[in-house]
């Protein structure tokens, strides 16, 4: 596998494995609202809370080339999520059709031709890989599938719990408490990149993981157990989901400033302000006083 092709696939699939484990996780136990919870909440907490943090901790430049491929595909991921959550039922048939498209958008990354800015900017944090053998490499990516497993099932086991002893829904739980332990990942990946001076891998890892959260964590749930619900989650959570989408392409195209983008700090604190009111809104509903 290229350098690119390992940083737009194994990165993003591998922050966004908690929820990936986390989703399939609820839905074997029959723990759907926390599955599809997870999946809305962590694209919320992404850019809500991930993004908006870094972006108070440092702006990031970033060369808008990078968009021409990355934000089209989450946009039309969103909007495709959406058209199927429309018939408040994510069937089967939706699952096979999100999954389908993840194929699709790995196809379409494998295409992807770096330019020469990102080709230099691959070998730079290619450098920085620890030396692994192979023997090492295999027994810590086992390792941590299995210590990822466990703690996807205490974490569903937790979850479900402290929704039934809270007399509040799995989906509540799913949307703040799984989504923000499950996004800890990127958020750590994200501050790190940045600090590093890799503004690039920052926002991509936000963008990628996103898209691996509507097409992947969201389709395999419903796969497994489809999920009825209730108009709530068209109009709260996704909305709130697709608003922030939209915020972060609006500020990435027209922020533009000769070649690159600027996601200042002004940005951040919108993000992380309309994170704070979504969290507002969940506990007024769920305490009954909205």
């Amino acid at each position: 596998m290229s350098p690119l092709l390992i940083g737009l696939t194994v990165v993003s699939i591998g922050t966004s494995a908690p929820e990936i484990l986390v989703s399939v996780t609820a839905a074997l136990v029959g723990a759907s609202g926390i599955a599809i919870g997870n999946a809305l909440g962590s694209n919320i907490a992404n850019i809500g809370l991930v993004l908006g943090i870094t972006t108070l901790i440092i702006p990031l430049p970033v060369l808008s080339t990078l968009f021409r491929k990355e934000l089209p595909i989450l946009v039309v991921a969103t909007i495709i999520a959406g058209a199927l959550l429309l018939d408040l039922n994510l069937s089967r048939i939706d699952g096979l059709v999100l999954l389908s498209l993840m194929g699709i958008t790995l196809y379409l990354l494998v295409q992807y031709k770096p330019s020469e800015a990102d080709a230099e900017l691959i070998v730079e944090e290619e450098e920085e890989l620890p030396h692994l053998t192979t023997r090492s490499a295999v027994f810590w990516l086992i390792t941590g599938l299995l210590l990822l497993i466990l703690s996807s099932r205490a974490l569903v086991w937790a979850a479900t719990f402290i929704a039934q002893q809270l007399g509040i829904s799995d989906l509540i739980i799913g949307l703040t408490i799984v989504a923000i332990g499950t996004s800890l990942p990127e958020l750590a990946a994200t501050i790190t990149s940045a600090l590093k001076g890799h503004h690039e891998i920052a926002i991509g890892n936000i963008i990628g993981s996103n898209i691996f959260n509507l097409l992947l964590v969201m389709s395999l749930p419903a796969i497994i157990k489809p999920y009825q619900f209730d108009l709530v989650l068209i109009w709260r959570d996704y909305g709130v989901m697709f608003f922030l989408t939209a915020l972060l392409v609006f500020f990435c195209y027209s922020s533009i400033k000769g070649k690159k983008v600027q996601l200042g700090r002004a940005s951040g604190i919108l993000f992380c302000s309309c994170y704070l009111g979504y969290l507002a809104l969940l506990y007024l509903q769920s305490s009954g006083q909205v």
